[in-house]
């Protein structure tokens, strides 16, 4: 038997015109204001809530937390799904989260894996079918139709996917560690190939640069710009409207970061007239590098390789950077990642109405190690076959773990539509 949400538990969000502004907000005040950027996982985060006054905690006893509800994003990413537990103060709720309450007749528990399980994630394809703007509104949420069990089954389920879920969620952690430290290992190696080589044996030198240690000592130290012909903008373009002036245009979103290449299905047309085009079309052996856009947690300077034979250009967030004779493509397409991953590129960084911008001069004026070409080629050949073997690697993991998380989203379905049982299931 189905039950609406409404009949089984109350549900509650800040209202309105008690809206909070986040002048409002403090380190640390009288209670927690929950959002949902503090779900973790299962629970809440308290150390990452903002906190707020006595006065604004008192405005709406309906939406004052105890340990055992149940919030539900409502705004942005809605449907996330955390329990309160280990409240050691007084918390509330922030706009854009719902606190449901379970009566007798329903387990919160049972609850927390239902929202977890296609019953909800359907229910949220269907009412925000059509809508630009991911909202979930309460009278809607009120009519989710749960799967009810009598008391005791609800908490088998409830059981059974706790047991269950963690032994998934365990063989998941563990290949995302085996990832992080696979990506780990490949930046080192590219690291050290890129300052000392690929021959143990030759001698060293110190090359006085902080990043690049002791390197070759038949190596030379030059500025970055010395192994660059040009590095000019992108374009802007327009829209491609399919006529005759159309090419294929390369934007930051095409980076494939993990292997500093475009990703295969780059495919952004835009409209550049002959005149734009001038010096600007991509040849084969390029670098493109990101200049404008970024944000904290990435941020603006990262390069990739133009590693094609078709006509394109870049975008006007990318420069083109076209090298000198005798500088091997793939070898540098390396080394800016090295400085990339070292935070090298960071002190060219320049802050501008909220937009990151990388300082070209400043960027170029950094200090690399340079081999001789051929030294280029053999270099980047050899970490080629290496980061290959470490992205086979990288990638068996995350398919064990996409198809882990795939698993693990049928059972919770299964489980809380009946479709195994709980009780007898091993």
């Amino acid at each position: 038997m189905n039950a609406p949400l409404k009949r089984l538990a109350t549900i509650k969000a800040r209202v309105g015109w008690k809206g909070l502004t986040s002048n409002e907000f403090e380190i640390r005040s009288h209670a927690y204001l929950v959002t949902g950027r503090d779900f973790r996982r299962r629970y809440i985060d308290w150390k990452t809530c903002y906190q707020v006054s006595e006065e604004r905690y008192d405005d709406d006893p309906f939406i004052q937390l105890r340990n055992g509800d149940l919030l539900v994003t409502k705004d942005g990413t809605i449907g996330k799904v955390a329990l309160v537990d280990g409240l050691d103060k007084p918390a509330c709720l922030n706009s854009g989260v719902f606190v449901v309450r379970p009566q007798d007749d329903l387990e919160t528990l049972y609850l927390y894996w239902i929202l977890q399980s296609e019953v909800f994630s359907d229910f949220i394809s269907e009412v925000s079918r059509g809508s630009t703007i991911q909202h979930l509104y309460q009278e809607e949420f009120r009519e989710l139709r749960i799967p009810l069990r009598e008391i005791e089954e609800q908490r088998t389920i409830a059981d059974y996917l706790d047991r269950e879920t963690a032994q998934i969620d365990a063989f998941i952690a563990k290949n995302e560690e085996l990832i992080t430290l696979l990506t780990e290992r490949r930046a080192a190696v590219i690291s050290h190939a890129v300052t000392r080589g690929v021959v143990a044996s030759a001698p060293l030198t110190a090359s006085g640069v902080e990043w690049l240690g002791d390197i070759p000592s038949h190596w030379s130290v030059q500025r970055l710009a010395s192994t660059v012909a040009r590095a000019g903008n992108g374009v802007w373009g327009s829209d491609a409207d399919g006529g005759g002036k159309d090419i294929r245009c390369v934007r930051v979103a095409d980076f494939d970061r993990p292997k500093q290449l475009i990703h295969d299905d780059a495919h952004t047309l835009r409209k550049v007239s002959a005149s734009e085009r001038a010096g600007r079309v991509l040849r084969n052996g390029d670098l493109l590098l990101e200049k404008s856009g970024g944000g904290e947690k990435s941020p603006v300077g990262f390069v990739v390789l133009y590693d094609r034979h078709e006509p394109a250009v870049c975008s006007n967030f990318v420069a083109r950077v076209e090298l000198r004779a005798g500088m091997d493509p793939k070898f540098w397409a390396y080394v800016h990642g090295a400085m990339y991953r070292l935070r090298i590129t960071e002190k060219s960084l320049k802050q501008s109405t909220g937009i990151q911008n990388l300082d070209q001069s400043a960027y170029f004026n950094e200090y690399v190690a340079v081999p001789p070409y051929r030294e280029q080629c053999a270099i980047a050949e050899q970490v080629e076959q290496r980061t290959a073997e470490i992205d086979a690697a990288v990638s068996t993991a995350r398919d064990s773990a996409a198809l882990a998380r795939e698993r693990r989203a049928a059972l919770i379905s299964a489980a809380v539509t009946g479709k195994i049982d709980a009780g007898v299931a091993v």
